[in-house]
């Protein structure tokens, strides 16, 4: 039987890209039993999808947010369950 999970996908905005963002956002994934991708936008913008538990999902986020915040300026963050896509977290080019 499928069953559904979270999931949340954020862009984020600031000076993300060249300083190690998508590194230190997989080495925090490790943290958390979540599955998804984080990958570098031609726009400059950082895209996460993250797949889990709403609570783990929901707290791998916000340390991100917390851990990450002097490279973050904005979010935009879309949540909503569906069936699991992604088997393990990994950065995508």
């Amino acid at each position: 039987m499928s069953t559904h999970v979270s999931h949340r996908d954020v862009w984020y905005t600031g000076h993300v890209q060249g300083v190690g963002f998508r590194a230190q956002v997989l080495g925090l994934a490790r943290g958390y039993d979540v599955t998804g991708y984080v990958q570098n936008l031609s726009d400059g913008r950082v895209y996460l999808h993250a797949e889990g538990d709403e609570g783990e999902v929901e707290a791998f986020t916000d340390q991100i947010a917390k851990s990450l915040d002097g490279h973050i300026r904005g979010e935009e963050i879309k949540t909503f369950a569906g069936l699991r896509t992604c088997r393990e977290f990994a950065i995508r080019r």
